[in-house]
């Protein structure tokens, strides 16, 4: 449990993982801090989008929908592996998850079955949407995969976590499948050999 970091000090530790980091907008002051609160944070989530194409991906994520104002997360990890910054503070991306799951990334202890949605996960949890279909057929690129083991590792290493604070959305909240592709346990086994 720990505060977020600033939005500084979060571009800085991206970029010393060796991230390529797009600014989009005045991201460090979009957020969604009047609807509730940003920290402690505990962890990172991870989701696929359900898109095609970066720049309208990009888009998304950071203006939202109708129904799901954005930002929709911190930053967008697009196919080439960059990372676009699109909000920094509270962001729609987690929604309501489930307290043990919750408990469990605290304790960085093997995650339980999430079977309730009963915890605000936008104030635990820095949220990265990575462009794919999440049809299990999009691919997932090496760039990409490696952005996203970076971009974990980053937030684990300022915050002195384990791989064991990222999760992705699929077992946060029940219903969920993201992100589909890969598994979240080789992607944790990627971030704890980074972070040796």
């Amino acid at each position: 449990m720990a505060p977020p970091m600033s939005a500084s000090s979060f571009l800085d530790a991206l970029k010393d993982e060796g991230l390529t980091v797009v600014e989009v907008g005045d991201w460090r002051h979009h957020n969604r801090n009047h609807k509730g609160s940003w920290g402690p944070v505990n962890g990172v989530m991870i989701h696929h989008t359900v898109t095609q194409g970066s720049a309208a991906t990009v888009r998304i994520c950071r203006d939202g929908h109708a129904d799901l104002p954005g930002p929709l997360c911190h930053g967008v990890i697009t196919k080439d592996g960059h990372v676009h910054l699109v909000g920094y503070g509270r962001a729609n991306h987690a929604g309501l998850g489930d307290d043990d799951v919750l408990r469990a990334v605290i304790a960085e202890k093997s995650l339980p079955h999430d079977n309730e949605a009963n915890t605000d996960g936008n104030s635990r949890f820095y949220g990265f949407e990575c462009e794919n279909l999440g049809d299990g057929e999009d691919p997932w690129p090496a760039a990409q995969l490696e952005a996203i083991e970076k971009a974990a590792a980053a937030l684990c290493r300022h915050h002195g976590w384990s791989e064991r604070s990222v999760i992705g959305h699929l077992e946060w909240q029940p219903g969920k499948i993201d992100p589909k592709g890969f598994t979240m346990a080789s992607m944790r086994e990627r971030i704890r050999a980074r972070l040796k």
